[in-house]
């Protein structure tokens, strides 16, 4: 039977090729609507040519064009309902779309459209309810129904929630229990609230007052169930849902609840448990889950036990989704459509919306149940498929189509490529082809040698060439010939292997005194062809910004050092292919340190003996030596293993100092020789002299090998590998490993092999990507060691065989766009799903004719299983094209389908520059140059300006605007000798961007300065100045005598004669006139701020450097007026808009706590 043909996502290849429609986008199945808002319904497909749609309402014809209401998107099949001003309940009800064109019709799920509602609570009246204290008590809730059913809480009259805890709990259908209550218990403010997340509205229950009395309180009890009632009780979950099991007990004490599967184990990575332990959860339930669960209460008194009978339906849910199938003439292949479901999936099947049975009779086409099977089709036998899977809790529907192609060969890959890859790595030269029937690939080197799959060649399936080591000899010319029955094409690559890059002086551990020089060398070792770039990194991070760091070719020097410098360092070596690094440690010391005390370290301890010998241990004494003005700190025994590791002394065990004697245990097979070193502040001493030699007995290993691991490097192997134990851990001779495997979920037995010597086995003929059970265990003369625990590992992974498929683009606004995709089947991942990786460039503006060169590519990995992703930080006003692959742990597949999107408008950047030109007295020339980013169309430009007075005040706002092919004008009728600050801006249809700003003054009116400078020069004014200054100094020469004199001087005597009472004194303090002010010097500047005693302090005047220069940041009101104190200060941004504070409303506070 013929395989499908893959259809290859490049345009240029899609662009010919004739397609049935494809279903890329629709609503889901359930979709609740917010009668506030407009109904969208989403029907999206692709073909070839490109579909028309139409709609069914309740199984009948839904006619568009006759319902103003109703419009579908050009292009589109996605309606979109205006419900404003309408019943929105006349639309309620089951759509579903259709997609048709010449070669197949495709049909969407039923869309069932349902209306949100939020009903009222009904009216009822509370009784007040009084208990005696120790009694339990339940509140019942009992919501509205809402449409989704709505979230449940209790709160008090203040909205504060009210606690709960393993006495007083919330049921999941809202009521609130009491195990047993107390007097704290009492309050008139019981309120459930129900909250509809669709509408976000919340509704409350009348208030529940309760009152706990003390006069007959209830004794201790057993515990009882209050939910749910009886022994046991029945309980049905869907496969895929979350399972919630819930019991709460009274009694007194409060009894404490727990649970158990009386039918197995619960699964702990799903399972949780809420509300104090009353309620059980379980997600993605599976039909393992069913059983009796059992929850037990318990407390001082006594414990009761409740049995709730959990069992799993599943609504239908895929094994094998039917595939789209393109086949070439009289080639055979099939429509498989798998499912599974509790009860078991009933399967029908239709041809282009029209059930199978009813279709026109097709001699190619059989349908065997769940398979359709085409035998020998012809030209003209495409359509569209639809596979319907249903049982009583749901269904699956999928359309699959079956075009008939007969195409010749095309060779995808770009013709004389150029691979460079390192010597002894793997090297892959592509050859994607497409052609109906599929191609056959085969390869040449040099255009003579023929390529056969085998070492150290692998031919893929997909037609690349894979060669597993590269040498040099491997470089050249190499040519694939994609052929089938309809034609030949051949294609040309290049493989250059390049030698590696390696560090041959790498740098060296310095030790370096302050203030000295010190050098790292780092020489390496490259290919020709290849540019190196050195990289110098400090303790794994940058170069600290320093000028003492010189960096040359192959060196780093670090000038006049300082402590701070201590630490790693990391020279990296890059080329385009590949890198190697070495790294060198630097440690810095004092010039010249002079201690006061000589301390040296301890002598090495003497006269070891051997003491109370046994199998597996030994007593150790020793004589200290001369510790040397330090005390010792401790003592290090060390060993040597004379039967495996002569020579080499191994850390065994440390003893406090005051201590002179240790008791060693031992390992069994070991030649042991011991000594001991002692430790000062100083540091070591040297090692005693050895002692006598001791051989323990040998026996069966202790443990098995570490770090066990199953992982294949080819698709088809499993490498067991292990961390072997060492002479000293194989506690006897003939030390040998056995190795276990078995496929994992089969019943099969254990495979083994015993070898020695070795850390790997390879197992061959794995099936790709598979779990295995693995384990080794150690074996020696003596017998084996301990049980080893399995280790799940996975045979090799392979390259991904398709690509995701159905992507679609949803762009939210100007710099973010949501992408949508189809999941590749899991069959066709070959390997550990990583996620998907989304590929994207900005081809071109859109205001631009031709794209821009040099775009670069852009990554989002989106990890997981995913089928969409959002993409942030696009360019407004752009084209944009991407693609998409699926990634596993041994690459990426091919790509999907390139889709175009384009982003809408958005604000304009900050005009490029605004310069003023040309001042007069009473004109100035503005001049500007557009945005560098117009994101859109500019549609004008904004100018608001105002003067600013000597005072530093605003003016009043002028506004003007420009179209946007204007780039200068000039202002006329300003104030001479004013400046004038200037506002800017650039606006699209989507509005405004950010301001610029500038301040210029107009020229002094020449007239005016020239008359004043006029006057002053006028003798007849220099002749009154001059006597009034004689007559100033002839006053003061006769005041001095007089003074000197001793009398009294007329203005003295008036002060003696008469004395003001207003007069006062000076203040001592600070030396000013005590109550005098002058009003007119204090008076307050206009606009300046005056304190609430009337003063004004000189640190507010309106000539303070903070209202011109760093005042508070200036805006304007709606009327374009400015608001705050004048500030010399440039705007940065005036898109920062002001947020509001706002007040907390009850319905804010309850969203916060759910």
């Amino acid at each position: 039977m013929t395989s499908a043909l893959e259809v290859p996502l490049d345009p240029k290849v899609l662009e010919g090729l004739p397609q049935p429609p494809t279903i890329t986008l629709q609503s889901p199945k359930d979709y609740i609507f917010d009668p506030r808002e407009n109904i969208v319904i989403h029907c999206e497909a692709k073909g070839k040519p490109h579909p028309s749609f139409s709609w069914t309402r309740n199984g009948t014809h839904f006619d568009v064009e006759k319902d103003s209401k109703v419009l579908m998107k050009p292009g589109s099949g996605t309606l979109v309902i205006d419900i404003s001003g309408e019943k929105a309940e006349a639309y309620e009800g089951t759509y579903q779309c259709t997609a048709h064109n010449e070669h197949g019709t495709a049909v969407s799920n039923n869309i069932v459209i349902r209306q949100s509602r939020s009903p009222l609570w009904s009216k009822e009246r509370n009784e007040a309810i009084v208990v005696q204290m120790g009694v339990s008590l339940v509140l019942p809730c009992r919501p509205p129904a809402g449409l989704p059913p709505p979230v449940i809480f209790w709160m008090d009259n203040i909205f504060q929630r009210l606690p709960l805890n393993d006495r007083v709990s919330q049921a999941l259908n809202g009521d609130l229990y009491f195990s047993n209550v107390l007097p704290e218990d009492t309050r008139s403010d019981y309120i459930c609230y129900a909250r509809f997340p669709h509408t976000q509205t919340i509704q409350q229950k009348q208030p529940i007052s309760v009152t706990v009395l003390d006069s007959n309180p209830a004794g201790e009890r057993r515990p009882g169930f209050m939910a749910p009632l009886g022994s046991s009780s029945t309980k049905m979950v869907l496969r895929g849902e979350t399972l919630e099991l819930e019991c709460i007990a009274e009694g007194l004490p409060t009894p404490e609840i727990s649970w158990l599967k009386e039918s197995g184990e619960m699964p702990s990575g799903r399972m949780s448990l809420h509300n104090f332990q009353k309620t059980l959860k379980i997600v993605e339930v599976t039909e393992a889950d069913a059983g009796d669960y059992r929850c037990t209460a318990k407390n001082s008194l006594g414990s009761a036990y409740h049995i709730i009978k959990v069992t799993v339906k599943a609504a239908p849910f895929w094994i094998s989704a039917p595939r789209n199938l393109i086949l070439a003439p009289n080639e055979t292949g099939v429509l498989i459509c798998r499912v599974s479901g509790e009860p078991k999936p009933i399967i029908s099947w239709s041809v282009n919306g029209v059930p199978i049975e009813n279709a026109p009779q097709d001699p190619s086409r059989a349908v065997e149940q769940d398979t359709v099977i085409f035998s020998s089709v012809q030209t003209g036998s495409s359509g569209v498929y639809q596979c319907n899977a249903s049982n009583e809790f749901g269904y699956l529907m999928a359309n699959a189509f079956v075009s008939i192609l007969a195409e010749p060969p095309r060779v995808l890959t770009p013709s004389n490529n150029v691979y460079q890859v390192i010597s002894n790595r793997p090297a892959l030269l592509d050859c994607a082809s497409f052609g109906s029937p599929i191609p056959v690939i085969t390869w040449f080197k040099d255009s003579q040698t023929s390529i056969q799959d085998g070492d150290p060649y692998v031919i893929h399936n997909n037609g690349t060439l894979e060669i597993n080591v590269a040498q040099p000899l491997n470089s050249g010319k190499y040519t694939c010939i994609a052929t089938n029955n309809l034609g030949i094409k051949e294609n040309h690559v290049y493989l250059e292997v390049k030698e590696p890059t390696r560090i041959l002086k790498q740098p060296e551990y310095k030790v370096v005194q302050r203030n000295r020089n010190a050098v790292f060398e780092c020489k390496v070792k490259h290919d020709p062809s290849l540019v190196p770039t050195t990289t110098w990194l400090k303790d794994n991070g940058e170069l600290p910004d320093d000028e003492r760091f010189v960096v040359d070719t192959d060196s780093l020097t670090i000038k006049d050092v300082t402590s701070e410098d201590e630490g790693t360092y990391t020279c990296i070596m890059n080329t385009t292919l590949d890198q190697d690094s070495a790294s060198a440690m630097l440690t810095v010391v004092e010039a010249t340190p002079t201690p006061a005390i000589v301390y040296e370290e301890p002598e090495p301890p003497a006269d070891l003996e051997l003491t109370d010998q046994r199998e597996r241990s030994v007593q150790l004494t020793w004589i200290p030596g001369d510790e040397h003005n330090s005390p010792t700190q401790k003592f290090l025994i060390q060993y040597e293993d004379l039967l495996h590791q002569p020579g080499v002394w191994i850390n065994l065990t440390e003893v406090e100092g005051a201590s002179t004697t240790a008791h060693l245990s031992l390992s069994p097979f070991v030649y042991y020789s011991f000594r001991v070193l002692a430790l000062n502040h100083v540091g070591y001493s040297r090692p005693s002299q050895p002692s006598r030699q001791y051989r323990t007995t040998p026996a069966a290993p202790d443990e098995n090998p570490s770090d066990v691991q199953g992982v294949g490097t080819e698709h088809s192997n499993l490498i067991i590998t292990w961390m072997p134990l060492t002479g000293f851990q194989s506690n006897g001779p003939g030390l040998q490993y056995k190795v276990q495997w078995r496929q994992k979920d089969v019943d099969q037995d254990w495979s083994s092999e015993t070898v020695s010597n070795v850390t790997q086995f390879v197992v061959s003929g794995t099936p790709t990507f598979v779990p295995y059970e693995v384990k080794v265990q150690a074996v020696n003369d003596y017998g084996s060691g301990p049980e080893p625990e399995a280790v799940v590992g996975y045979s090799g992974e392979d390259f991904p065989l398709s690509a995701p498929e159905s992507v679609q683009v949803m762009v939210h606004n100007s710099t973010l766009a949501e992408v949508h995709w189809e999941p590749v089947a899991s069959s066709t991942v070959r390997g550990k799903l990583q996620g998907y990786k989304v590929y994207y460039r900005r081809e071109r503006g859109l205001h631009e004719a031709e794209a821009e060169a040099e775009q670069q590519e852009q990554v989002l990995t989106f990890s997981g299983n995913r089928s969409e992703g959002r993409l942030p930080g696009l360019q407004p006003y752009s084209l944009y094209n991407l693609f998409i692959k699926v990634l596993n742990s041994k690459g990426e597949g091919p790509p999907s389908n390139g889709k175009s999107f384009e982003t809408p408008e958005g604000v304009p950047g900050p005009p490029s520059f605004l310069n003023i030109i040309n001042p007069n007295m009473d004109s100035l020339t503005l001049e500007w140059g557009p945005p560098l980013n117009n994101n859109g169309r500019l549609t004008s430009y904004t100018l608001k300006y105002q003067p600013v007075n000597n005072t530093n005040e605003l003016g009043p706002v002028e506004v003007k605007t420009f179209p946007a092919n204007e780039t200068s004008f000039t202002l006329a009728n300003l104030k001479s000798s004013t400046l004038y600050k200037f506002y800017f801006n650039a606006q699209t249809i989507k509005g405004s961007g950010p301001t610029i700003t500038e301040e210029a003054f107009t020229i002094m009116d020449t007239t005016v300065a020239s008359r004043q400078v006029d006057i002053a020069t006028q003798g007849w004014f220099i002749g009154l100045m001059c006597a009034i200054a004689l007559l100033i100094l002839v006053l003061l020469i006769v005041c001095f005598i007089k003074r000197n004199k001793g009398g009294k001087y007329p203005v003295k005597e008036k002060e003696d004669a008469h004395q003001d009472p207003e007069i006062q004194p000076m203040k001592e303090d600070d030396g000013t006139f005590g109550e005098y002010s002058d009003t007119e010097d204090h008076k307050p500047l206009k606009g300046s701020r005056t304190p609430s005693n009337g003063t004004v302090r000189r640190d507010e005047s309106d000539d303070s450097l903070v209202d011109y220069g760093e005042g508070g940041d200036g805006q304007f009101n709606e009327d374009g007026s400015f608001i705050g104190q004048y500030s010399g200060k440039k705007e940065k941004d005036t898109h920062e808009g002001n947020e509001s504070s706002e007040a907390p409303s009850p319905v804010n506070a309850m969203n916060s706590f759910v």
